[in-house]
């Protein structure tokens, strides 16, 4: 068993982009003769993205940040990575690969996050300044995909960077530096490695943090083990919601990095780690509910979701003059949780009846809805304010602006009042620092 990661544990936020950047040029700076930079390509807004390689096996790792721009855990865990192997030549030997690390792949998303990153414990200041790409602006899902009717070319250069360096190294190993926000800890690989998977599933325990024992993200993800699934692709949902009778183009955006990979067998790992958790996570107790009839709930809030985000966009969309990201965002998630609403009402109607939920189920399907409605109403939120502090709001603009303020502050107000407990990020660090070790080792000895 490897031995226990202990990150530094004086960790209270996460790293800004220039901040991060800093870090990884110091150490750079420091260890001139093991860690090489060099620039992958640029963003959209024109930044570079750069990528720092350590070691000179002649396996590849390639270890992304920023993924997903809301979920920084990974900034810490990159730098974490890198220091580790500057300093310990055993482990670089042992493992004897070469790293690619990239800090952080979507520097311009990321900045628009950077308004919660110094208190993380704080759920309505996340809900507040939380932004997310739409999905074709995502990099982890905008790959080139042709699968079906699914015909998506419109790749991001930040993507088309990551997959360049894919194409060039043919890697071992791709870790994308996710994380999720209330739950417990929980993974994805790409491969039924039974020892890999049993060793995931023990890493949490070892620093303390709960296996997630909830709802899946997806319920057609395939279970592995304890908190363990197979990594998904987007032709896989598209032939599960295809097999539901729905349209698949209604979720679609382009293909993830697990679609792209395939091609050269790449193993993949994605930890996801949460912010909060909850007693509930762990209890497989039963709740007395049917579980048809939580699925049925969730469906029924996610649809109403979808009308009131809908609604407000529908009354300003002839007024809002300026096309922000967060804009862009809440008119694609809008009418994504209807989407997914369809999806949970179709999924119900097959479900056997007589099976009783867990109360782990019942919490996270629950919560996943104040989860969209913190996320998706806080970026149109930020929208409609980004328009009113222009000085160009039409008065519909911040008549609707007032009225979806005192909405979503209903939202912020009954998700505070669940009970949640911050996770420790210097242990939630240790467990992401913990897989992406055990993957490596599982990469190199396949």
């Amino acid at each position: 068993m490897p031995s226990l990661t202990v990150p530094p544990p004086a960790l209270t936020g996460f790293p800004t982009v220039d901040a991060l950047e800093a870090a990884f040029l110091a150490l750079s700076e420091r260890a001139p003769h093991l860690v090489r930079r060099r620039i992958l390509g640029s963003s959209r807004l024109g930044e570079p993205i750069a990528v720092y390689e350590i070691g000179d096996g002649p396996a590849h790792a390639v270890i992304a940040g920023g993924v997903h721009p809301n979920e920084p855990i990974g900034f810490h865990t990159a730098l974490a990575l890198a220091e580790r192997l500057v300093a310990d030549k055993g482990l670089r030997h042992e493992l004897d690969m070469t790293f690619h690390i990239v800090p952080c792949i979507d520097p311009d998303g990321t900045r628009l996050n950077e308004g919660w990153f110094a208190s993380p414990s704080d759920r309505g200041a996340y809900g507040r300044a939380f932004y997310r790409p739409a999905p074709d602006e995502q990099v982890e899902w905008s790959f080139p995909l042709s699968y079906k009717r699914l015909h998506f070319d419109r790749v991001l250069p930040e993507t088309r960077a990551l997959a360049d360096l894919f194409d060039a190294l043919e890697p071992a190993l791709f870790v994308g530096l996710h994380n999720a926000e209330v739950g417990g800890v929980y993974f994805y690989v790409s491969r039924d490695d039974e020892a890999l998977v049993t060793e995931l599933s023990a890493i949490p325990a070892r620093h303390d943090l709960p296996l997630d024992n909830g709802e899946p993200e997806s319920p057609d993800l395939v279970r592995l083990g304890d908190a363990v699934f197979r990594c998904p692709t987007v032709a896989e949902r598209y032939d599960y919601l295809e097999g539901l009778g729905l349209d698949p183009l209604a979720e679609a955006s382009g293909g993830g990095s697990a679609d792209y990979l395939q091609r050269y067998g790449t193993l993949i790992m994605v930890a996801e780690l949460p912010y909060w958790t909850h007693d509930d996570v762990v209890d497989d107790a039963p709740s007395g509910m049917p579980y048809k009839r939580v699925v049925q709930d969730r469906a029924e809030r996610l649809r109403a979701l979808g009308g009131t985000l809908t609604g407000a966009l529908s009354r300003v969309d002839a007024y809002v003059t300026i096309p922000s990201p967060m804009l862009r965002g809440a008119r694609a998630f809008a009418p994504l949780m209807t989407a997914l609403a369809d999806a949970e009402d179709e999924r119900a109607r097959r479900l056997d009846i007589d099976r009783i939920a867990t109360r782990a189920e019942v919490f996270s399907n629950e919560d996943s809805v104040r989860s969209f409605r913190l996320r998706f109403g806080g970026m149109l939120l930020r929208a409609l304010e980004v328009e009113c502090a222009a000085g160009v709001a039409h008065d519909t603009v911040r008549r609707e602006c007032d009225a979806f303020r005192r909405v979503y502050e209903e939202w912020v107000a009954e998700a505070v009042r669940v009970p949640l407990r911050p996770l420790p990020l210097a242990d939630l660090v240790g467990v992401q620092l913990d897989a992406v070790l055990a993957a490596a080792r599982a990469a190199v000895t396949a």
